[in-house]
């Protein structure tokens, strides 16, 4: 019997990376059920190619749904160059066809034939050097999605955290962490948190400064932009705490006092939770009018195509996506 679950499309990522082998690997661990509700949008001779390296024996069907349990869906994406591709290495041929495929997804999804798109890993060097100068795809989605904005959130059981900027300068970050963002990121975090059921979400923002500036010491960013913040979202209502210290807010927040830390830059937000959670943090992008998550982790040129990479972070990527297809609203992606 086919599945009736939300269905799921996972992007493969530079063809030259551990793409095609976590999403094989990844779904020929899943129940069949499961894994007829996920379409691979890709190369269908790679993800072959992928299974026979594996020995995992799936079944691929061309159709989007309707599929018999334990058939997996693919959309096959030609793309120019795709023959000469060389493995574990970067190359425009894989940065253009890591571009089609999430171009395609997107497609699918604001069409409603998929209900959330999960992605692989692409190298921004590759997509670059494509001509597609995205800083990944965040910013990628935010733009063939004509979303105005977006904001990264890195999801997991024991830790999370979502940044108001996320690939930049610490300059620019700086720069970035102007009242109205911090208070639209704040605004993100806690409109996804009820939409997955959390009544009232307790959000921490971190400090921008060494010790939130030390009373403007070394810096004032907190004192003129991020209290501001903190105040506005306090009177919407939301349960939020802050500015703390960033070397204070993450150890809080791991022991359970908060839900959600909103991290002023990349770093801030990523080195703790992949500290706490490495193999299980999930990229989620919020504030664009369809759903994605993605594995946390590069495409891994070293051991590409050699059959040792894990797929454990994909397992929780795929997890994560199918939580929200089943839980959010369709009119609803953030």
């Amino acid at each position: 019997m086919a599945s009736q679950r939300a269905l799921l499309g996972i992007t493969m990522g530079d063809p030259a990376g551990v793409g095609a082998e976590i999403i094989v690997r990844a779904l020929h661990e899943l129940p069949p059920a499961q894994r007829s509700s996920c379409a691979v949008i890709g190369n269908l001779r790679l993800l072959q190619r992928a299974d026979a390296l594996l020995g995992c024996g799936l079944q691929f069907s061309a159709a989007l749904q309707g599929e018999p349990d334990g058939v997996v869906p693919v959309v096959h994406v030609p793309t120019e160059g795709e023959h000469e591709i060389p493995d574990g290495q970067v190359s425009p041929a894989g940065g253009e066809a890591a571009y089609r495929y999430v171009e395609s997804a997107v497609r699918l999804a604001l069409d409603g034939r998929i209900a959330v798109i999960v992605t692989a890993p692409l190298n921004k060097a590759a997509l670059h050097a494509a001509g597609h100068h995205y800083d990944g795809h965040t910013e990628l989605l935010a733009k063939l999605t004509g979303a105005k904005s977006s904001f990264m959130l890195l999801a997991s059981e024991k830790l999370s955290a979502i940044h108001v900027s996320t690939h930049c300068s610490l300059k620019v970050a700086t720069e970035r962490a102007t009242t109205q963002r911090v208070l639209d990121t704040v605004r993100a975090g806690h409109s996804h948190l009820k939409s997955l059921g959390l009544a009232n979400p307790r959000i921490a923002v971190a400090g921008l400064n060494p010790h939130n500036g030390e009373g403007g010491i070394f810096g004032r960013e907190e004192i003129e932009q991020i209290n501001g913040a903190v105040e506005l979202a306090q009177r919407e209502g939301m349960t939020v705490s802050g500015p703390i210290s960033g070397d204070t807010v993450f150890y809080r927040a791991l022991r359970g006092e908060f839900d959600l830390v909103v991290a002023q830059y990349h770093d801030q937000g990523h080195i703790p939770t992949k500290l706490i959670a490495f193999d299980t943090t999930v990229n989620v992008s919020l504030g664009l009018p369809i759903r994605r998550a993605s594995v946390d982790h590069g495409t891994a040129f070293d051991i590409a195509w050699k059959g040792t990479a894990s797929a454990v972070n994909m397992h929780a990527a795929i997890a994560y996506a199918r939580m929200m297809g089943d839980r959010l609203p369709r009119t609803a992606a953030a």
